[in-house]
């Protein structure tokens, strides 16, 4: 798909999709509900120029979604504190965000919003950050002034965030020996893995060997390190998919492009927030290990051998031909991993997930 294209479908796909929430089903406050993916699905195939109807991707998944509902009361900018976490608020926090996204250029919000939300970067089991990045993928490839619905579905990235922050407690930096991959399999499993990730949230956070898992990982020296090891982090975690997968497919998808959005923000961050970017995305990725990882790893060998070899380009299409959101998401990121690593191992697990994952 070409440039001029791209400018074209994705703001019309975006402006469909700011019709409907950001999460369907659940309670009346969309209590474990599911994400609204379809902004972050359709960035992946315009972006990658995927041989997919966008359009008639789009048909089909807009019927399971919910209406987006109106504002109640304009959040104050002095009073915005308060407003964090309540999901009833999301409409009137994604107003809140259009507003200032007309006030100033969306770099100047994001950079003071990224601190302020950071800490709460499991909102939406890791939705939020990972849909503001996919908006921020779009701003950066855009060359001329970025279009209305780009800017709106910023501005609904980042309510969703607001919506549903919440901060892990016990979050400390790392300061320990081990490299990601290392790291990644010593992370203490929640022996109760069971209910709603809020659920496996609170009981995380009691968990004995919560705080020294996030210490174990080998801190970035400086802020120059961080994009490295945060690179690191995101090619250990698209591996790990083929071990540990099976343990539950759709979440442990995200232990990969939940730290590969915050790598895709950091270029547009003043340097002061690259090393709290990075603690809060492994932070991340030992909440989404440690409560849903299995605690049996299947054999990583066996596994890939069962499968053919591939090229990148393949491994889009197969996802492509999937059409499951995360699918399409984890093909994203694996791919950028092999890209980087000429690893095999990584195109393997993008269809690893589409096995482990119904078709639509």
């Amino acid at each position: 798909m070409t440039r001029e294209s791209m400018m074209e479908v994705l703001p019309a796909a975006y402006e469909r999709l700011h019709a409907y929430g950001p999460e369907f089903g659940g309670d009346e406050e969309g209590n474990h509900g599911l994400t609204n993916h379809g902004p972050m699905a359709v960035e992946v195939m315009v972006r990658r120029g995927l041989d997919i109807d966008v359009e008639g991707w789009l048909d089909r998944y807009v019927r399971r979604l919910a209406e987006l509902p109106g504002t109640s009361a304009a959040i104050q900018p002095g009073e915005w504190g308060a407003a964090l976490g309540q999901a009833r608020r999301l409409p009137d926090w994604a107003a809140y965000f259009r507003h200032e996204l007309t006030e100033r250029p969306w770099q100047e919000v994001l950079a003071v919003w990224w601190p302020r939300l950071l800490p709460g970067i499991v909102a939406g089991s890791t939705h939020g950050v990972i849909r503001v990045s996919h908006a921020v993928r779009t701003l950066r490839g855009t060359a001329c002034a970025p279009a209305r619905q780009t800017l709106d579905e910023l501005a609904h990235g980042l309510a969703f965030w607001a919506a549903r922050y919440r901060e892990l407690a016990g979050v400390v930096a790392p300061e320990g020996a081990l490299t990601p991959q290392q790291a990644l399999t010593a992370v203490t499993r929640l022996n109760d893995q069971s209910g709603f990730i809020a659920h496996r949230l609170d009981r995380l956070e009691r968990s004995p060997g919560w705080t020294a898992s996030l210490r174990a990982l080998i801190p970035a020296a400086s802020a120059e390190e961080v994009p490295a090891r945060l690179e690191s982090l995101v090619d250990s975690a698209a591996r790990a998919y083929l071990r540990l997968g099976h343990g539950s497919p759709v979440l442990l998808v995200h232990a990969a492009t939940a730290p590969n959005a915050v790598r895709h923000v950091l270029p547009v961050l003043p340097a002061e927030q690259w090393l709290p970017s990075l603690t809060a995305a492994w932070a991340a990725v030992a909440a989404v290990i440690a409560t849903y990882a299995p605690a049996r790893p299947a054999p990583c060998a066996e596994i890939v051998r069962g499968y053919p070899e591939l090229t990148r380009e393949d491994a889009l299409q197969r996802a492509a031909e999937h059409g499951d959101e995360h699918v399409l998401k984890f093909a994203d990121t694996a791919v950028e991993s092999y890209d980087r690593t000429g690893d095999p191992e990584l195109l393997a697990a993008t269809l690893h997930v589409g096995e482990l994952i119904d078709r639509p």
